[in-house]
């Protein structure tokens, strides 16, 4: 697109109007040692071990059960966490898990800032792992950013496919790891190879093995710059008590190019060799300050203590601080510890403690025995041969405890009313002694019955208790016993009911 315009000669000119895009410009991150390094070499084996091998952690929990120490059984409708198991309607646990987590990511960032991008992230850790891979294949930054360049060759061919070849099975390797947690891991394992798998799971397998391929090969830091939202408002939780990677500039500038033998007096301990940038797996430059961009993974502490040795400067000329710090160093006065009780920490350390006291209590005290009633709405009521009124519900007792259980089911409600227990086909079980096996669900039919005389209104609240025999476990369910209308001449209302005969 272009503007026209007409200048004092009366001649026409052209002017271009600017990009609204730019293109990516590729960052080739540097290879670089040090403690940081080390320490995220470290973080990426321990936390890609756990990925990989938890699938296949074993667990016993009697025979018939999954043995898996972490399975989400979407089959079975369960969730396994070694001796810990969660059925469908307790999933408010992994949602109280997931708010904890969140909190806990709050309150790590108004600490040391964005610590979990750094070296916790999956985008993080599985970005690292392929960019290891690529500069063993293809050489450090400089060599890659030649090779880039240069015409194609066999050489340069054969290096990127076999590049993108180990991606490739990494992903791969990804994708089925992500499958085993919701699917025994040995057997979904000869499932996949040998082509038996379900085609939800081979979906699966193929989703996470393209992401993780896309997002870790090539988007990279695209994702933590554009993709991913943490950036946007993880500056709300930092404050100058906060401990970020930090360009000291009181130290550094004025920066310029240093030659051997020259003196440090009169400038600044940066020499302008760009090692901080070349390191950055996102290329920015530290010493702009914080930016949305950086991941404060500390890359650039190494690259930058490694050139001040050589210079035989004092270390640290970029390094974890807080903004207060900085400040006060660059007024020449003394710097003071990092203030741990804040406001905004003491906020999320309470609700830390309060949610996970509400979680470790509701699952300390939860029971293994619950019950659901739904009352029949077809017919609401029925007269029996005698006289009375009879209910009809469908009572549900569940049993999570793994071996079977009997039950006691007792009904409270007016003096008189007669409560019997039954088996789909209408075989009377004792009220006392009701049977449900182990991790499961026994559907059952119950009747209440009254005489018309004690009934005292058309709606009468009934309470339910269902008791475990053995341990003392009880589930309680409230419900209502319909009558016919109250005046006039309640027979002749009554007889469109068909009476029958109690089972």
């Amino acid at each position: 697109m272009s503007t026209s315009g007409i200048d004092l000669d009366g001649h026409h000119e052209e002017t271009a109007q600017p990009a609204l895009f730019a293109n990516r410009l590729k960052v080739y991150p540097k290879a670089v040692k040090g403690p940081v390094r080390r320490i995220k070499w470290a973080l990426l084996v321990v936390m890609l071990g756990i990925y990989y091998i938890l699938p296949w952690v074993r667990w016993d929990r009697g025979p018939g059960r999954p043995d898996q120490a972490l399975l989400l059984d979407m089959e079975g409708r369960r969730g396994y966490f070694f001796n810990l198991e969660i059925w469908p309607d307790e999933i408010y646990y992994l949602a109280g898990l997931l708010i904890l987590a969140a909190v806990l990511l709050f309150l790590v960032t108004s600490l040391y800032g964005r610590l979990w991008c750094g070296y916790a992230c999956p985008q993080t850790v599985w970005t690292d792992l392929f960019m290891w891979v690529e500069r063993l294949i293809e050489g450090d930054r400089a060599e890659r950013i030649r090779n880039d360049k240069a015409k194609l060759t066999v050489r340069k061919a054969w290096r990127k496919v076999a590049k993108h070849t180990v991606w490739l099975v990494i992903a791969a390797l990804t994708g089925g790891a992500w499958i085993m947690y919701f699917r025994d891991a040995p057997t979904v394992t000869v499932e996949l190879l040998t082509g038996s798998a379900s085609g939800m799971a081979y979906s699966m397998f193929a989703l996470f093995t393209i992401t993780t391929y896309v997002l870790a090969g090539w988007a990279r830091e695209q994702v933590c710059t554009y993709m991913c939202p943490w950036p946007r408002f993880q500056a709300a939780m930092l404050d100058d008590q906060t401990v970020t990677v930090t360009y000291q500039g009181w130290r550094g500038e004025t920066r310029g190019k240093y030659r051997k033998g020259e003196s440090f007096e009169g400038r600044g301990d940066c020499v302008d060799c760009a090692q901080c940038v070349q390191v950055c797996p996102t290329g920015i430059d530290i010493r702009d300050g914080i930016q949305l961009e950086c991941i404060n993974c500390g890359l650039c502490v190494d690259a930058c203590d490694n050139v001040m040795e050589k210079l035989h400067r004092p270390k640290s000329l970029i390094t974890w601080d807080t903004f207060a710090n900085q400040a006060a160093l660059g007024r020449g006065e003394t710097p003071k510890p990092m203030k741990l009780i804040r406001p905004r920490t003491m906020i999320y350390t309470g609700l830390i403690v309060v949610l996970g006291a509400v979680m470790l209590t509701q699952l300390l005290t939860r029971t293994r025995v619950d019950t659901t009633l739904i009352r029949d709405r077809a017919p609401l009521f029925v007269t029996l041969s005698d006289g009375s009124i009879r209910n009809g519900y469908t009572l549900k007792i569940t049993n999570r405890r793994v071996e079977p259980a009997s039950f006691a089911v007792m009904v409270d409600g007016p003096e008189g009313l007669k409560a019997t227990v039954h088996l789909a086909d209408g075989q009377e079980l004792p009220a006392d002694d009701v049977e449900v096996r182990g991790d499961g669900v026994g559907s059952l039919r119950m009747f209440v019955s009254m005489p018309r005389v004690i009934i005292p209104e058309e709606q009468t609240p009934l309470h339910v208790t269902v008791r475990n025999q053995t341990t003392g476990e009880e589930a309680h369910v409230d419900t209502m016993f319909v009558a016919p209308p109250s005046g006039g001449d309640r027979t002749q209302r009554t007889n469109s009911v068909a009476p029958v005969q109690m089972p």
